[in-house]
């Protein structure tokens, strides 16, 4: 994957692995509890050595942490970092999005396990609180040294 480590742009930055379906199905099935590369390997019908290099991008990103759970036979568990769980409101907006531009037929719907309402994603600046694409931006870009 190209890396954008020095582009002063965060969103640059982070498509190094956010710019890759697998990398994101892959955080989507580990928050819903998936930890173990045959329960990946399974929900996503991946190639097991795309599968391999995928959760060690995303290991070495600092998004999934790689646990061994059992010594004989030797077997590896991918757990969520602090990154990783942080990353959750991201897959939910890109979620939002297809529901409203690629919706149709039948949809996974979430809902919040202590109300039972279904979640809807929207992005509110914290500052303004108000919600980011119904302002306009001016973008900042630091000077070079």
């Amino acid at each position: 994957s190209e890396n954008n480590a020095n582009d002063p742009c965060p969103i640059a930055r982070s498509l190094s692995f956010a710019g890759d379906a697998w990398a994101l199905l892959i955080l989507r099935d580990a928050h819903a509890g998936l930890t173990r590369f045959d329960q990946f390997r399974k929900s996503l019908g991946i190639a097991p050595t795309i599968l391999t290099r995928r959760l060690a991008m995303l290991s070495s990103e600092g998004l999934l942490e790689k646990r061994r759970y059992s010594e004989h036979p030797p077997r590896e568990e991918y757990l969520l970092t602090a990154a990783g769980r942080d990353f959750l409101p991201v897959l939910f907006m890109i979620g939002a999005w297809g529901r409203k531009y690629r919706g149709g037929g039948k949809l996974t719907r979430f809902f919040d396990a202590e109300t039972g309402k279904e979640i809807k994603a929207v992005a509110v600046d914290e500052v303004t609180g108000a919600k980011i694409g119904t302002r306009a931006i001016r973008t900042v870009i630091p000077e070079k040294r």
